[in-house]
C-alpha cells in the first residue's frame, strides 16, 4: 500500500510539474503568490518509511521542518539509538549492513531524508550493484530498506524481518506516460 501511495505521489508530482512548465519564454508575467492559501505540514519522505520508523512522534514536526542538509547533524544520534534498539543485526559495534556501513555510517545516511538520483547512471533504489541512485517504479523499496536495517552483512540475518513479502505491483506498469496502470 505504501508503494502504491508513493508511486501515485511521484506520478502526480511529475504530472503537475509537466503541466505547469512552459516553454513560452516571451511571457514574462509574474504571478503573485496565493496569500489566502492554507498550507499543511506533511512528512518528508525522500526514502519511504525512514521518517515513519526512525523519527519519534514528538520530533515529527521539527524533523519535517528541518532542511535536509541539517537533518543528519540533528537526528543521526536519535536514528542510531532507534536502529540499535530495533535491529538485532546492529547489536555489536562491529556489525555492518550489506553496504559495509556500521550503525553510525548507516544512520548518517538515513538521517538525511532525501532521494539521491544518479544523473549519469542507472536509476534504482537497489539492484545488487547500484545502491540509492534513485528509484524506479518497480523497485521494492520497503524490502530493500528492511534488508539494509535487519539483513546484516549479506542479507541473511533475520530473514523474517527482512522482507515485506510484497513481490510486485498488483498490475503491470505501462510502457509510456503516465506509467502507472489505471486503478482497478
Amino acid at each position: 500500500m505504501i508503494r502504491k501511495i508513493t508511486n501515485l505521489a511521484c506520478v502526480l508530482f511529475v504530472a503537475i510539474t509537466a503541466v505547469n512548465c512552459s516553454s513560452d519564454d516571451d511571457n514574462n508575467t509574474m504571478m503573485e503568490p496565493e496569500t489566502k492559501a492554507v498550507y499543511a505540514l506533511e512528512d518528508q519522505m525522500g526514502r519511504p518509511a525512514v521518517n515513519t520508523v526512525f523519527v519519534a512522534s514528538e520530533d515529527k514536526d521539527d524533523f519535517n521542518m528541518t532542511l535536509p542538509s541539517q537533518q543528519g547533524a540533528k537526528y543521526a544520534g536519535k536514528f542510531k539509538t532507534n536502529l540499535q534498539a530495533l535491529s538485532p543485526a546492529f547489536n555489536e559495534s562491529s556489525d555492518m549492513n550489506a553496504l559495509g556501513q556500521d550503525a553510525t555510517a548507516f544512520t548518517n545516511l538515513l538521517a538525511t531524508d532525501v532521494l539521491n538520483v544518479s544523473l549519469d547512471g542507472k536509476t534504482t533504489f537497489y539492484d545488487g550493484d547500484n545502491v540509492l541512485t534513485g528509484r524506479a517504479l518497480a523497485d521494492d523499496v520497503i524490502t530493500v530498506e528492511l534488508l539494509l536495517i535487519f539483513g546484516g552483512e549479506d542479507f541473511t540475518e533475520n530473514p523474517t524481518l527482512s522482507d515485506d513479502n510484497v513481490s510486485m505491483n498488483d498490475k503491470d506498469f505501462l510502457t509510456s506516460f503516465p506509467y502507472l496502470a489505471s486503478p482497478w
